[in-house]
């Protein structure tokens, strides 16, 4: 094993960092701006919106991320109408059509997901909120969805990770993220795995990171922000199922 060119790729791979997070977070933030309306939809929606809704999610989830890429960046590029669109000086930019790929998978993803935590909220939930008087949409902003994300939020962590992880398939548009730049000094070192070892571990680090934020946005929003149920919370789990009780001497 070459340890010098593993310090030079701990030197030259984190250049792509940026990348990688700038389409991770780009793509999650518009997948989930997505998701929120086609879970609704696809939860309690009318029976024709709820099957589309479906259709899309069980296409895109059912295939792969790599062969929606391609299908979008070299299949696209073969219709001459496409071409001729106002559309094409988005497609036509491998960032954009890597972007745009990331987006609608994400967003399939997060809908199933969403979709599940809405329908687990309870009943007697909604019914309470109604009895209020609230409206609907008021209901579904101030009661349904903020419960349905608590519920929703570690299979979402899932995804977060997996988003990171799947953003290392831009490189095979020529973007130069992690596995870019990594490809980039194998084709001129020869040296695979030395250097993918170094962005194995970068990969790892960003997703250590993104697992230990769920976390705590987990722990921050089971205490509703309060520092002492936070503390609480954090010694909660040292007892699940137990509660702490005295008995009185005779």
């Amino acid at each position: 094993m070459n340890l010098g060119l593993m310090f030079d790729a701990m030197v030259v791979l984190p250049s792509g960092v940026g990348l990688t997070l700038t389409l991770t977070v780009l793509s999650l933030t518009a997948g989930f701006l997505l998701s929120v309306p086609l879970a609704f939809m696809r939860a309690f929606g009318r029976p024709g919106l709820s099957l589309a809704v479906l259709a899309y999610t069980y296409v895109i989830r059912g295939t792969p991320m790599l062969v929606q890429l391609f299908l979008l960046y070299y299949g696209l590029a073969q219709i001459e109408a496409v071409r001729a669109s106002i559309f094409w000086v988005i497609l036509r930019d491998p960032f954009w059509c890597a972007l745009l790929t990331f987006s609608l998978n994400s967003a399939a993803h997060t809908t199933e997901i969403l979709c599940r935590g809405l329908q687990s909220v309870p009943k007697g939930v909604t019914e309470a909120a109604t009895s209020l008087g609230l409206k609907r949409f008021q209901i579904a902003r101030l009661v349904t969805f903020p419960i349905a994300f608590r519920i929703s939020l570690p299979a979402y962590g899932n995804e977060v990770v997996g988003m990171i992880k799947g953003s290392s398939l831009a490189s095979t548009v020529t973007l130069l993220e992690i596995t870019g730049m990594a490809r980039q000094m194998v084709s001129t070192t020869f040296a695979p795995y030395e250097i993918f070892i170094v962005a194995g571990a970068i990969y790892l680090s960003l997703t250590s990171i993104a697992v230990k934020a769920i976390q705590l946005l987990e722990r921050w929003l089971s205490t509703d922000g309060h520092p002492v149920r936070r503390r609480k919370a954090r010694l909660r789990p040292a007892l699940p199922d137990h509660e702490i009780t005295t008995t009185p001497l005779p």
